[in-house]
């Protein structure tokens, strides 16, 4: 090894411990990498922590604190899981998008080592960020750059730049070619001891999105699991520091929903008029066996019974937060949802209301021809208030007057800010909330929650 790796390691190490130091939280994530020479200037895979000698040495030489603060950027990229996306529109307005948030956490986590001069240039635009997009994590910037592209993406790029992000793109077999002058040898005092070096043995597995592996998607998504928790439990004083790093854990972190499914969830079981290989008639059955002596007689039953879609209703918060396209998005999804063969009967009984403090307005829908003659014709009504009373005393006042014969449950797609029924129907009720902030809407207990991120809908 030359001088230069040698002093460049020691950089990185000393870098690597300022962090574990100060905090803790982060061991696991810090105990990841193997420290690799590379032609890259400073990068990683989720596995190995790739970097030029030459750069780390002039950066440590320009300013000290710009060391820690890269493998801190570099670091928070590998717990959001940056590296481990599948589809984009715009590679550099992700890779943008990417380094954005990750300085935004650096910056809350107030660190004196890793509060390199950048910093204090980032502060105007992340203030115009923040009015703009919301929260800034790496989906929402993402989202708002592709609606809203910057003049200055250059300008932006070099602000908030912590590493290379080459190897997020390679797939396994470019690897070698990106590692330049890599080091053969992957024994402990080249690396960082701990999981790391366990995980470099593993085999890389090729991903749509290129270089990443999955088997270290999962690794990353556990170790932002455990960190999450840690700073929500025992982490409590560094937690409150760390406020922009738990709003990225949970949005990192939550569950993902499959929507198709849950809406399948308020199925009925009714008989449709289809062959039943399953069943037959055990009469004509032993009457073959005794007049024929081995020829049994089956006749299949002409109908079956199957899990669909008959009556039920869907609720539509119309107040001023989920109005517009949003709500003709979800309805668009639910109908296509509805009109599979497998779970939709021929007629139906579907009342789909929209509401804000009032009842604005029913339609009620039998058929898909007056489903897609509603989607054509629909109008967002009320704007006003949010209460979710009304609905439920208006599908009561439903079920007396028999207009419903087995309602198996109400969806209510909402942001979640109104006020619940007391007591609990006497069937199903559903809250689909969108919720762009990750929040957890608190909800009574007799209610079913589903959180839906817009892009999901």
């Amino acid at each position: 090894m030359t001088q230069a790796e040698t002093l460049a390691r020691e950089i990185l190490l000393l870098s690597r411990n300022t962090l574990l130091v100060n905090l803790r939280f982060l061991d696991a994530a810090l105990s990841q990498f193997t420290l690799t020479p590379a032609a890259l200037p400073f990068a990683t895979d989720g596995q190995r922590l790739y970097y030029d000698p030459r750069h780390v040495l002039l950066r440590y030489k320009e300013e000290k604190e710009q060391s820690v603060r890269d493998y801190l950027h570099l670091v928070m990229h590998c717990v959001f899981r940056h590296m481990y996306v599948h589809t984009l529109v715009d590679r550099p307005l992700w890779d943008l998008a990417c380094d954005i948030a990750a300085e935004e956490v650096v910056n809350g986590l107030d660190l004196p080592s890793a509060a390199a001069k950048r910093q204090e240039g980032q502060a105007a635009a992340l203030d115009r960020l923040r009015k703009e997009a919301g929260q800034l994590t790496a989906e929402k910037l993402y989202r708002y750059f592709l609606d809203h592209p910057p003049r200055d993406l250059e300008a932006l790029g070099e602000l908030f730049r912590g590493d290379d992000h080459t190897p997020w793109y390679l797939p396994p077999k470019d690897q070698a070619a990106a590692d330049g002058q890599k080091n053969q040898n992957n024994g402990p005092e080249n690396g960082i001891s701990g999981d790391g070096q366990q995980n470099r043995d593993n085999e890389r597995k090729s991903g749509e999105n290129g270089g990443a592996s999955a088997s270290m998607e999962q690794t990353w998504k556990d170790i932002a699991r455990r960190m999450q928790m840690d700073l929500e439990t025992f982490s409590k004083l560094q937690g409150d520091r760390a406020g922009s790093l738990t709003q990225n854990l949970q949005a990192v972190n939550r569950e993902q929903y499959d929507y198709t499914a849950f809406l399948k969830k308020f199925a009925v079981r009714g008989e449709v008029m289809r062959l039943d290989p399953d069943e037959f008639d055990y009469v004509y059955y032993t009457y073959g066996l005794k007049l024929y002596h081995n020829m049994p007689l089956i006749e299949p039953l002409e109908y079956r019974e199957v899990k669909r879609i008959r009556e039920f209703v869907i609720a539509i918060d119309t107040s001023g937060s989920t109005s517009g396209e949003l709500v003709q998005k979800f309805v668009q999804k639910t109908y296509n949802v509805l009109k599979s063969t497998e779970s939709f009967f021929s007629k139906i009984n579907l009342h789909i209301l929209q509401c804000d403090a009032d009842i604005q307005e029913d339609v009620k829908i039998t058929s898909q021809e007056e489903f897609d003659a509603y989607l054509k014709t629909m109008t967002i009504k009320g704007l006003g208030g949010t209460d979710f009373r009304p609905v439920f005393a208006y599908v009561d006042e439903l079920r007396r007057g028999k207009e419903f014969q087995n309602l198996k449950g109400l969806i209510y797609f909402t942001d979640g800010y109104g006020d619940f029924p007391e007591k609990k129907p006497d069937y199903d009720a559903a809250f689909v909330f969108v919720e762009d902030e990750y929040n957890n809407p608190d909800v009574p207990p007799w209610a079913i929650k589903l959180v839906l991120q817009k892009d999901e809908i």
